[in-house]
């Protein structure tokens, strides 16, 4: 666990900084690819520069990368470690379990998914590309994954179940069973309160985005993940509410609901609920720094350099599509977490 500790620590050092993102961020699409050339994506831009240019090359080459780079410290993390590793790095299958449903039931063509999301360059996708390729139905697709935990949760629901009520699902397995796999493997408590933690962010995003759906109170309580540190009675009060000082004044009634900011993240919300989901993730980053370095020789360093790796992987895909759709540099870097 130290020798892995250090070595995610020396990862993280590595990163890209704010202020090399920023001056990222005054370059043009082309300079920016020729720049995180520089940062460790050389291998992964050369693999795709014969079939993609521009936004779409940078873009394919940092998914492969992140995904290497997952592989890469999955090797040198051991025993109880590797498993709570392992555990949080699984939700980005459940994220591709979930593009691939969606591919489906939106007819495209494995050629075209292949093209435009999950690359075959990248051999970790040949599994999603057969499922595409192969299945012609949602019920097609869950049957290609069973023998997986993501096919486990999808064939416990009834056949005519539609692709919202399958995605849900999977959010609800992977926590539940991610809270379940870590409080058997040793770990440290902190990790299940991060992810207990995480858990009640993703019920407080669904219950704004539901409220601004018209979502009525008995479906919104429906797709509450369990496992959170917000308990059953006030987000069923929540669920209820009609507008969103209604919903936060309900959330204010949990012990574990830190409403630090939130007025002024709701009132900016008025176009997205962008405002309101950066002040989440800001939180759980705060939480996420303090535990690792509180907790120097634990899996807290590990799960924190991949954090950080993944918040790199995504400002750098916002520049240049922001670059590529014309966005001036402030509202990109508005968007950006920096």
């Amino acid at each position: 666990m130290a020798n892995a500790s250090a070595r995610a620590k020396a990862r993280k050092a590595s990163l890209i900084d704010s202020t090399r993102m920023r001056q990222l961020l005054q370059q043009s699409p082309d300079a920016i690819g020729t720049s995180i050339a520089e940062f460790g994506y050389r291998s992964e831009l050369d693999l795709y520069a014969s079939r993609y240019s521009g936004a779409d090359l940078i873009e394919a080459a940092l998914n492969h990368n992140l995904d290497s780079d997952f592989d890469s410290v999955l090797r040198f993390c051991q025993g109880d470690l590797k498993s709570m590793v392992a555990v949080y790095v699984e939700r980005f299958s459940y994220q591709n379990a979930k593009t691939v449903l969606r591919a489906i039931h939106s007819g495209a063509s494995v050629e075209m998914v292949s093209s435009e999301v999950l690359p075959e360059e990248n051999l970790n996708n040949n599994y999603w590309l057969d499922i595409v390729r192969n299945c012609n139905t949602l019920g097609d697709a869950v049957n290609a994954m069973s023998g997986t935990p993501w096919g486990l949760a999808l064939s416990k629901l009834d056949a005519d179940s539609n692709l919202q009520q399958m995605e849900d699902a999977l959010d609800s397995s992977y926590y539940n069973d991610a809270i379940a796999s870590i409080r058997g493997s040793g770990c440290h408590p902190l990790l299940v309160r991060y992810i207990r933690n995480e858990i009640d962010h993703r019920n407080i995003i669904n219950q704004f985005r539901g409220l601004r759906q018209g979502i009525v109170g008995e479906d919104r309580d429906s797709i509450m993940i369990h496992g959170g540190k917000i308990d059953r009675a006030a987000l069923k009060a929540a669920s209820q509410a009609e507008s969103n000082e209604a919903l936060l004044e309900a959330l204010r009634r949990a012990p574990s609901f830190d409403d630090t900011g939130f007025e002024e993240a709701l009132q900016a919300s008025s176009i997205s609920l962008d405002p309101v989901v950066t002040l989440l993730q800001e939180q759980r980053r705060n939480m996420m720094r303090r535990f690792a370095y509180l907790n120097p020789i634990s899996a807290f360093p590990v799960i924190h350099y991949i954090e950080s790796k993944v918040l790199e992987v995504q400002n750098i895909r916002l520049l240049v599509r922001g670059k590529a759709a014309g966005l001036s540099d402030e509202v990109i870097e508005a968007h950006m977490n920096l």
